[in-house]
Protein backbone atom coordinates (compact mmCIF):
# COMPACT_ATOMS: atom_id res chain seq x y z
CA UNK A 1 0.00 0.00 0.00
CA UNK A 2 1.26 3.49 -0.87
CA UNK A 3 0.64 5.90 2.03
CA UNK A 4 1.25 9.66 2.18
CA UNK A 5 1.44 11.13 5.68
CA UNK A 6 1.03 14.89 5.94
CA UNK A 7 2.56 15.97 9.25
CA UNK A 8 6.08 15.21 10.51
CA UNK A 9 5.11 15.31 14.18
CA UNK A 10 4.71 12.72 16.97
CA UNK A 11 1.53 11.35 15.43
CA UNK A 12 3.10 11.12 11.98
CA UNK A 13 6.12 9.41 13.48
CA UNK A 14 3.96 6.82 15.27
CA UNK A 15 2.07 6.06 12.06
CA UNK A 16 5.24 5.83 9.96
CA UNK A 17 7.00 3.63 12.53
CA UNK A 18 4.01 1.29 12.72
CA UNK A 19 3.60 0.77 8.98
CA UNK A 20 6.89 1.48 7.14
CA UNK A 21 8.06 -2.17 7.08
CA UNK A 22 5.03 -3.36 5.08
CA UNK A 23 4.05 -0.26 3.12
CA UNK A 24 5.52 2.41 0.84
CA UNK A 25 5.41 5.64 2.86
CA UNK A 26 6.06 9.30 2.03
CA UNK A 27 6.01 11.91 4.80
CA UNK A 28 5.21 15.53 3.86
CA UNK A 29 5.83 18.60 6.00
CA UNK A 30 6.31 22.31 5.24
CA UNK A 31 9.37 22.45 7.54
CA UNK A 32 12.50 20.58 6.44
CA UNK A 33 13.85 20.35 9.98
CA UNK A 34 10.76 18.40 11.09
CA UNK A 35 11.59 15.71 8.54
CA UNK A 36 15.11 15.05 9.86
CA UNK A 37 13.90 12.61 12.55
CA UNK A 38 12.38 10.35 9.87
CA UNK A 39 15.69 9.55 8.18
CA UNK A 40 16.24 6.49 10.40
CA UNK A 41 13.19 4.84 8.80
CA UNK A 42 13.14 3.32 5.33
CA UNK A 43 10.70 5.94 3.98
CA UNK A 44 10.71 8.94 1.64
CA UNK A 45 10.26 12.52 2.82
CA UNK A 46 9.26 15.69 0.99
CA UNK A 47 9.29 19.29 2.13
CA UNK A 48 6.02 20.95 1.17
CA UNK A 49 2.38 21.53 2.04
CA UNK A 50 -0.25 18.82 1.77
CA UNK A 51 -2.64 21.38 0.29
CA UNK A 52 -0.25 22.28 -2.55
CA UNK A 53 -1.31 20.54 -5.76
CA UNK A 54 2.20 20.59 -7.23
CA UNK A 55 3.65 18.94 -4.10
CA UNK A 56 0.98 16.24 -4.11
CA UNK A 57 1.48 15.55 -7.80
CA UNK A 58 5.23 15.20 -7.21
CA UNK A 59 4.42 12.72 -4.44
CA UNK A 60 2.36 10.69 -6.99
CA UNK A 61 -0.93 11.27 -5.19
CA UNK A 62 -2.69 9.74 -8.20
CA UNK A 63 -1.25 6.34 -7.27
CA UNK A 64 -1.66 6.75 -3.51
CA UNK A 65 -3.88 4.29 -1.62
CA UNK A 66 -4.12 6.24 1.62
CA UNK A 67 -3.61 9.93 2.46
CA UNK A 68 -3.37 10.75 6.20
CA UNK A 69 -3.45 14.39 7.28
CA UNK A 70 -2.26 14.55 10.89
CA UNK A 71 -0.76 18.01 11.44
CA UNK A 72 -1.69 19.87 14.62
CA UNK A 73 -3.88 22.28 12.62
CA UNK A 74 -7.41 20.98 11.88
CA UNK A 75 -8.04 23.40 9.03
CA UNK A 76 -4.79 22.45 7.30
CA UNK A 77 -5.74 18.78 7.55
CA UNK A 78 -9.19 19.40 6.09
CA UNK A 79 -7.87 21.43 3.14
CA UNK A 80 -5.13 18.84 2.49
CA UNK A 81 -7.70 16.04 2.33
CA UNK A 82 -9.87 18.11 0.01
CA UNK A 83 -6.89 18.74 -2.29
CA UNK A 84 -5.77 15.10 -2.24
CA UNK A 85 -9.27 13.89 -3.12
CA UNK A 86 -9.54 16.41 -5.98
CA UNK A 87 -6.41 14.91 -7.55
CA UNK A 88 -7.04 11.22 -6.94
CA UNK A 89 -9.30 8.47 -5.63
CA UNK A 90 -7.13 7.92 -2.56
CA UNK A 91 -8.78 7.17 0.76
CA UNK A 92 -8.38 10.22 3.00
CA UNK A 93 -7.97 10.20 6.77
CA UNK A 94 -8.34 13.54 8.57
CA UNK A 95 -7.11 14.10 12.14
CA UNK A 96 -9.07 16.72 14.07
CA UNK A 97 -8.90 18.04 17.62
CA UNK A 98 -11.69 20.65 17.69
CA UNK A 99 -15.23 19.51 18.34
CA UNK A 100 -16.63 22.10 15.92
CA UNK A 101 -14.51 20.69 13.10
CA UNK A 102 -15.63 17.16 13.94
CA UNK A 103 -19.28 18.19 13.83
CA UNK A 104 -18.83 20.05 10.55
CA UNK A 105 -17.13 17.09 8.88
CA UNK A 106 -19.70 14.62 10.20
CA UNK A 107 -22.53 16.82 8.90
CA UNK A 108 -20.82 17.09 5.53
CA UNK A 109 -20.36 13.32 5.31
CA UNK A 110 -24.01 12.79 6.25
CA UNK A 111 -25.21 15.19 3.55
CA UNK A 112 -22.84 13.63 1.00
CA UNK A 113 -24.06 10.06 1.41
CA UNK A 114 -25.12 9.85 -2.23
CA UNK A 115 -21.71 11.01 -3.44
CA UNK A 116 -18.12 10.74 -2.32
CA UNK A 117 -17.03 13.12 0.43
CA UNK A 118 -13.48 14.47 0.40
CA UNK A 119 -12.89 13.03 3.90
CA UNK A 120 -13.40 9.29 4.16
CA UNK A 121 -12.35 8.79 7.79
CA UNK A 122 -12.35 11.25 10.69
CA UNK A 123 -9.94 10.55 13.52
CA UNK A 124 -10.54 12.45 16.77
CA UNK A 125 -7.85 11.02 19.09
CA UNK A 126 -9.22 12.72 22.19
CA UNK A 127 -12.62 11.10 21.68
CA UNK A 128 -11.07 7.66 21.29
CA UNK A 129 -9.08 8.22 24.49
CA UNK A 130 -12.16 9.44 26.37
CA UNK A 131 -14.15 6.36 25.43
CA UNK A 132 -11.32 4.05 26.48
CA UNK A 133 -10.86 5.76 29.84
CA UNK A 134 -14.58 5.68 30.60
CA UNK A 135 -14.79 1.93 29.86
CA UNK A 136 -11.91 1.32 32.27
CA UNK A 137 -13.38 3.57 34.99
CA UNK A 138 -16.75 1.87 35.05
CA UNK A 139 -15.37 -1.62 35.71
CA UNK A 140 -13.57 -1.69 39.09
CA UNK A 141 -9.89 -2.69 38.95
CA UNK A 142 -9.99 -3.28 35.17
CA UNK A 143 -6.95 -2.01 33.27
CA UNK A 144 -8.44 -2.44 29.79
CA UNK A 145 -11.94 -2.95 28.44
CA UNK A 146 -12.93 -3.46 24.79
CA UNK A 147 -16.28 -4.19 23.12
CA UNK A 148 -16.89 -6.12 19.89
CA UNK A 149 -19.72 -7.45 17.73
CA UNK A 150 -22.14 -4.63 18.56
CA UNK A 151 -21.28 -4.90 22.27
CA UNK A 152 -22.27 -8.58 22.39
CA UNK A 153 -18.67 -9.57 23.18
CA UNK A 154 -16.27 -7.92 25.61
CA UNK A 155 -12.60 -8.14 26.52
CA UNK A 156 -11.52 -7.32 30.04
CA UNK A 157 -7.97 -7.14 31.42
CA UNK A 158 -7.26 -7.46 35.13
CA UNK A 159 -4.02 -7.26 37.11
CA UNK A 160 -3.64 -9.91 39.84
CA UNK A 161 -3.07 -8.23 43.21
CA UNK A 162 -1.84 -9.54 46.55
CA UNK A 163 -5.34 -10.25 47.90
CA UNK A 164 -6.46 -12.14 44.78
CA UNK A 165 -7.86 -15.65 45.21
CA UNK A 166 -6.37 -16.56 41.82
CA UNK A 167 -2.71 -16.54 42.90
CA UNK A 168 -1.11 -19.97 42.60
CA UNK A 169 -4.08 -21.54 40.85
CA UNK A 170 -4.19 -23.17 37.46
CA UNK A 171 -6.84 -21.80 35.13
CA UNK A 172 -8.83 -25.03 35.24
CA UNK A 173 -9.20 -24.57 39.02
CA UNK A 174 -10.42 -20.95 38.90
CA UNK A 175 -14.11 -21.88 38.64
CA UNK A 176 -14.72 -19.63 35.63
CA UNK A 177 -18.33 -20.09 34.60
CA UNK A 178 -19.59 -20.77 31.08
CA UNK A 179 -19.54 -17.80 28.73
CA UNK A 180 -16.10 -16.49 29.71
CA UNK A 181 -12.61 -17.61 28.62
CA UNK A 182 -9.12 -16.67 29.76
CA UNK A 183 -7.45 -15.87 26.44
CA UNK A 184 -4.16 -14.32 27.54
CA UNK A 185 -1.73 -13.91 30.42
CA UNK A 186 0.86 -11.12 30.39
CA UNK A 187 3.88 -11.70 32.65
CA UNK A 188 7.05 -9.58 32.62
CA UNK A 189 5.82 -7.78 29.49
CA UNK A 190 5.42 -11.06 27.57
CA UNK A 191 2.08 -12.36 26.33
CA UNK A 192 1.24 -16.05 26.58
CA UNK A 193 -1.80 -17.87 25.21
CA UNK A 194 -2.73 -20.10 28.16
CA UNK A 195 -4.40 -23.48 28.57
CA UNK A 196 -6.12 -25.07 31.54
CA UNK A 197 -2.80 -25.99 33.17
CA UNK A 198 -1.36 -22.45 33.05
CA UNK A 199 -0.77 -21.02 36.50
CA UNK A 200 -1.53 -17.51 37.72
CA UNK A 201 1.01 -15.42 39.61
CA UNK A 202 1.06 -12.12 41.46
CA UNK A 203 1.13 -9.09 39.09
CA UNK A 204 0.04 -11.13 36.08
CA UNK A 205 -2.33 -9.40 33.71
CA UNK A 206 -5.24 -11.73 32.93
CA UNK A 207 -7.18 -11.15 29.71
CA UNK A 208 -10.77 -12.43 29.70
CA UNK A 209 -13.22 -12.56 26.78
CA UNK A 210 -16.89 -13.45 26.77
CA UNK A 211 -20.46 -12.23 26.77
CA UNK A 212 -21.09 -9.10 28.87
CA UNK A 213 -23.40 -10.93 31.29
CA UNK A 214 -21.00 -13.81 31.87
CA UNK A 215 -18.00 -11.49 32.23
CA UNK A 216 -19.80 -9.38 34.82
CA UNK A 217 -20.76 -12.44 36.85
CA UNK A 218 -17.30 -14.01 36.72
CA UNK A 219 -15.49 -10.74 37.34
CA UNK A 220 -17.72 -9.88 40.32
CA UNK A 221 -16.32 -12.93 42.13
CA UNK A 222 -12.74 -11.71 41.64
CA UNK A 223 -13.07 -8.26 43.19
CA UNK A 224 -14.40 -6.84 46.41
CA UNK A 225 -17.78 -5.07 46.32
CA UNK A 226 -16.07 -2.29 48.24
CA UNK A 227 -14.16 -1.42 45.05
CA UNK A 228 -17.20 -0.19 43.10
CA UNK A 229 -16.60 3.28 41.64
CA UNK A 230 -18.52 6.07 43.35
CA UNK A 231 -16.21 9.05 42.82
CA UNK A 232 -13.74 10.21 40.16
CA UNK A 233 -11.25 13.08 40.12
CA UNK A 234 -10.03 14.47 36.79
CA UNK A 235 -6.82 16.47 36.63
CA UNK A 236 -6.95 18.62 33.52
CA UNK A 237 -10.07 20.26 32.10
CA UNK A 238 -9.11 20.23 28.43
CA UNK A 239 -11.04 18.39 25.71
CA UNK A 240 -10.55 14.93 27.24
CA UNK A 241 -11.26 16.10 30.78
CA UNK A 242 -14.43 17.91 29.72
CA UNK A 243 -15.81 15.09 27.52
CA UNK A 244 -14.98 12.53 30.21
CA UNK A 245 -16.72 14.54 32.94
CA UNK A 246 -19.86 14.76 30.79
CA UNK A 247 -20.23 11.00 30.36
CA UNK A 248 -19.29 10.31 34.00
CA UNK A 249 -22.10 12.63 35.08
CA UNK A 250 -24.55 10.54 33.04
CA UNK A 251 -23.34 7.43 34.87
CA UNK A 252 -24.32 9.07 38.19
CA UNK A 253 -20.76 9.00 39.53
CA UNK A 254 -19.51 11.96 41.58
CA UNK A 255 -16.83 13.86 39.69
CA UNK A 256 -14.38 16.68 40.42
CA UNK A 257 -12.23 18.47 37.86
CA UNK A 258 -9.06 20.41 38.67
CA UNK A 259 -8.02 22.93 35.99
CA UNK A 260 -5.37 25.65 36.35
CA UNK A 261 -6.74 28.01 33.67
CA UNK A 262 -9.47 30.21 35.19
CA UNK A 263 -11.35 31.06 31.96
CA UNK A 264 -11.43 27.33 31.17
CA UNK A 265 -12.85 26.70 34.66
CA UNK A 266 -15.64 29.15 33.87
CA UNK A 267 -16.41 27.24 30.69
CA UNK A 268 -16.44 23.92 32.55
CA UNK A 269 -18.73 25.29 35.28
CA UNK A 270 -21.18 26.59 32.69
CA UNK A 271 -21.28 23.35 30.70
CA UNK A 272 -21.11 20.66 33.38
CA UNK A 273 -24.23 20.24 35.49
CA UNK A 274 -23.12 18.05 38.40
CA UNK A 275 -19.34 18.42 38.41
CA UNK A 276 -17.33 20.28 41.05
CA UNK A 277 -14.81 22.43 39.16
CA UNK A 278 -11.70 23.54 41.08
CA UNK A 279 -9.27 26.18 39.86
CA UNK A 280 -5.75 25.06 40.71
CA UNK A 281 -2.67 23.05 39.79
CA UNK A 282 -3.00 19.26 39.84
CA UNK A 283 0.55 18.92 41.15
CA UNK A 284 -0.20 21.09 44.22
CA UNK A 285 -0.10 18.55 47.06
CA UNK A 286 -1.85 20.95 49.46
CA UNK A 287 -4.76 21.40 47.07
CA UNK A 288 -5.06 17.65 46.53
CA UNK A 289 -5.16 17.06 50.28
CA UNK A 290 -7.57 19.92 51.02
CA UNK A 291 -10.03 18.62 48.42
CA UNK A 292 -9.59 14.96 49.51
CA UNK A 293 -8.65 13.92 45.99
CA UNK A 294 -6.73 10.94 47.37
CA UNK A 295 -9.99 9.53 48.73
CA UNK A 296 -11.56 9.27 45.26
CA UNK A 297 -12.02 5.76 43.88
CA UNK A 298 -10.37 6.71 40.58
CA UNK A 299 -8.18 9.64 39.55
CA UNK A 300 -7.57 10.48 35.90
CA UNK A 301 -4.63 12.69 34.89
CA UNK A 302 -5.25 14.06 31.39
CA UNK A 303 -3.23 17.25 31.03
CA UNK A 304 -1.16 17.66 27.85
CA UNK A 305 2.11 17.28 29.74
CA UNK A 306 3.55 13.82 30.49
CA UNK A 307 5.79 15.03 33.31
CA UNK A 308 2.92 16.80 35.05
CA UNK A 309 0.67 13.76 34.65
CA UNK A 310 3.34 11.49 36.15
CA UNK A 311 4.03 13.78 39.11
CA UNK A 312 0.33 14.16 39.83
CA UNK A 313 -0.20 10.39 39.51
CA UNK A 314 2.55 9.58 41.99
CA UNK A 315 1.24 12.16 44.46
CA UNK A 316 -2.23 10.65 44.24
CA UNK A 317 -0.94 7.11 44.71
CA UNK A 318 0.90 8.28 47.84
CA UNK A 319 -2.32 9.84 49.11
CA UNK A 320 -4.17 6.55 48.78
CA UNK A 321 -6.12 6.82 45.52
CA UNK A 322 -7.24 3.29 44.66
CA UNK A 323 -6.71 3.56 40.92
CA UNK A 324 -4.89 6.12 38.78
CA UNK A 325 -5.36 6.37 35.01
CA UNK A 326 -2.89 8.60 33.20
CA UNK A 327 -2.63 10.09 29.73
CA UNK A 328 0.75 9.63 28.05
CA UNK A 329 2.33 10.47 24.70
CA UNK A 330 3.25 7.00 23.45
CA UNK A 331 3.52 3.31 24.34
CA UNK A 332 7.14 3.57 25.55
CA UNK A 333 6.13 6.24 28.07
CA UNK A 334 3.11 4.15 29.05
CA UNK A 335 5.33 1.17 29.93
CA UNK A 336 7.59 3.37 32.07
CA UNK A 337 4.63 4.94 33.89
CA UNK A 338 3.13 1.56 34.75
CA UNK A 339 6.47 0.29 36.02
CA UNK A 340 6.66 3.13 38.59
CA UNK A 341 3.16 2.57 39.93
CA UNK A 342 0.57 4.10 37.58
CA UNK A 343 -2.30 1.63 37.25
CA UNK A 344 -3.23 2.40 33.65
CA UNK A 345 -1.33 4.58 31.17
CA UNK A 346 -2.88 5.21 27.77
CA UNK A 347 -2.21 7.45 24.80
CA UNK A 348 -4.61 9.30 22.49
CA UNK A 349 -2.08 9.06 19.68
CA UNK A 350 -1.63 5.32 20.12
CA UNK A 351 -5.41 4.88 20.18
CA UNK A 352 -5.60 6.78 16.89
CA UNK A 353 -2.87 4.66 15.27
CA UNK A 354 -4.69 1.51 16.38
CA UNK A 355 -7.87 2.87 14.80
CA UNK A 356 -6.04 3.31 11.49
CA UNK A 357 -4.42 -0.12 11.74
CA UNK A 358 -7.53 -2.05 12.71
CA UNK A 359 -10.23 -0.33 10.67
CA UNK A 360 -8.40 1.01 7.62
CA UNK A 361 -5.05 -0.55 6.75
CA UNK A 362 -5.77 -4.08 8.00
CA UNK A 363 -9.50 -4.00 7.27
CA UNK A 364 -9.15 -6.89 4.80
CA UNK A 365 -7.90 -9.03 7.69
CA UNK A 366 -10.81 -7.86 9.86
CA UNK A 367 -8.55 -7.19 12.83
CA UNK A 368 -10.99 -6.03 15.50
CA UNK A 369 -8.43 -4.78 18.01
CA UNK A 370 -4.87 -5.03 19.21
CA UNK A 371 -4.02 -5.52 22.88
CA UNK A 372 -1.03 -5.02 25.15
CA UNK A 373 0.44 -2.42 22.80
CA UNK A 374 0.52 -4.71 19.81
CA UNK A 375 1.62 -8.00 21.41
CA UNK A 376 -1.72 -9.62 20.69
CA UNK A 377 -4.64 -9.12 18.36
CA UNK A 378 -8.28 -10.07 18.08
CA UNK A 379 -9.23 -11.02 14.57
CA UNK A 380 -12.46 -12.10 12.90
CA UNK A 381 -12.41 -14.91 10.32
CA UNK A 382 -15.38 -16.23 8.36
CA UNK A 383 -15.50 -19.96 7.68
CA UNK A 384 -16.17 -21.12 4.12
CA UNK A 385 -19.90 -21.99 3.84
CA UNK A 386 -18.99 -25.42 2.41
CA UNK A 387 -16.63 -26.30 5.25
CA UNK A 388 -17.41 -29.55 7.07
CA UNK A 389 -18.27 -29.38 10.77
CA UNK A 390 -15.28 -29.73 13.08
CA UNK A 391 -14.91 -29.61 16.86
CA UNK A 392 -12.81 -26.81 18.32
CA UNK A 393 -10.57 -29.37 20.01
CA UNK A 394 -9.84 -31.04 16.65
CA UNK A 395 -8.41 -27.92 15.00
CA UNK A 396 -4.67 -28.35 14.56
CA UNK A 397 -3.70 -24.68 14.58
CA UNK A 398 -0.10 -23.84 13.60
CA UNK A 399 0.36 -21.63 16.69
CA UNK A 400 -1.27 -20.97 20.03
CA UNK A 401 -4.59 -19.18 19.68
CA UNK A 402 -7.97 -19.09 21.40
CA UNK A 403 -11.25 -19.24 19.51
CA UNK A 404 -12.98 -16.89 21.91
CA UNK A 405 -16.35 -16.48 20.20
CA UNK A 406 -18.33 -18.10 17.40
CA UNK A 407 -20.86 -15.84 15.68
CA UNK A 408 -23.57 -17.97 14.05
CA UNK A 409 -26.22 -15.87 12.34
CA UNK A 410 -27.49 -13.73 15.25
CA UNK A 411 -26.22 -16.06 17.95
CA UNK A 412 -23.10 -15.53 20.09
CA UNK A 413 -21.40 -18.74 21.26
CA UNK A 414 -18.48 -18.82 23.70
CA UNK A 415 -17.12 -22.28 22.81
CA UNK A 416 -15.44 -25.12 24.63
CA UNK A 417 -13.43 -27.94 23.11
CA UNK A 418 -16.54 -29.91 22.12
CA UNK A 419 -18.27 -27.01 20.33
CA UNK A 420 -18.75 -27.55 16.59
CA UNK A 421 -17.48 -25.00 14.07
CA UNK A 422 -19.75 -24.93 11.03
CA UNK A 423 -19.61 -23.49 7.53
CA UNK A 424 -20.58 -19.81 7.50
CA UNK A 425 -19.58 -19.23 11.15
CA UNK A 426 -17.55 -16.17 12.03
CA UNK A 427 -14.76 -16.83 14.51
CA UNK A 428 -13.38 -14.18 16.84
CA UNK A 429 -9.87 -15.33 17.66
CA UNK A 430 -7.30 -14.12 20.20
CA UNK A 431 -3.72 -14.69 19.04
CA UNK A 432 -0.22 -13.30 19.36
CA UNK A 433 0.36 -10.74 16.62
CA UNK A 434 3.45 -12.62 15.41
CA UNK A 435 1.32 -15.75 14.82
CA UNK A 436 -1.81 -14.10 13.47
CA UNK A 437 -1.08 -14.46 9.76
CA UNK A 438 -0.27 -18.17 10.06
CA UNK A 439 -3.50 -18.82 11.99
CA UNK A 440 -5.56 -16.84 9.47
CA UNK A 441 -4.09 -18.75 6.53
CA UNK A 442 -4.69 -22.11 8.20
CA UNK A 443 -8.35 -21.42 8.99
CA UNK A 444 -9.10 -19.90 5.58
CA UNK A 445 -7.41 -22.61 3.50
Amino acid sequence: MKIIIYGANETGSLIATEFFEDHDIIVLDPEQENLSSFTKLDISTMCGSGSNTDVLKEADIKYCDLFIACTTDDESNIVACMTAKSLSNTRTVCFVSKKDCVKSLETLKEESRTQQCFVDDIIWPEKLLTKEIFEIITIPEAIDVESFANDEVKLLEYRVKENSTLIGKQIKDCDIKEGTLVVGIVRNDELDIPNGLSDIQLNDKIIFMGTPKSLRENYARLISKENSVKSVAIIGGGTVGFELAKIIEKANIKVKVIEKDYPRCEFLSENLKNTLVLNGNGTDANLLMQESIGECDVAVCVTNNDEKNLLCSLLLKQMGTKRVITRVTNSITANLFEKVGVDVAISAKVAAVNEIKNKIIDAKHTIIATVERGLGEITEIEINPNHLDIKVMDLKLPAKAVIAVIMRQNKVIVPNGMTLIRGGDKLIIFVKTQDAEAVREYIQK
